[in-house]
């Protein structure tokens, strides 16, 4: 919200196990971030599993900050 406010494009990456607080947060604040989704959980991934989570998301998070543009 604040990078948004000062003309700065932005976006963030979470896990599936915090969309509904990300949207009780959004709706708190009165904005809708663009935002992607990843499989949950992230703590336990190993260094590979992390690498590879990062490869499929790549393309989604490259269209979403350019939409944040």
């Amino acid at each position: 919200m604040n990078l948004e406010s000062r003309g700065l494009p932005s976006a963030f990456i979470a896990s599936t196990e915090f969309v509904d607080a990300a949207a009780a947060q959004g709706r708190s604040l009165g904005i809708t971030p663009a935002s992607l989704f990843v499989p949950h959980p992230i703590q336990d991934r190993s260094d590979e599993e992390m690498t590879q989570l990062a490869r499929d998301a790549i393309e989604k998070i490259k269209r979403l900050v350019c939409s944040a543009e």
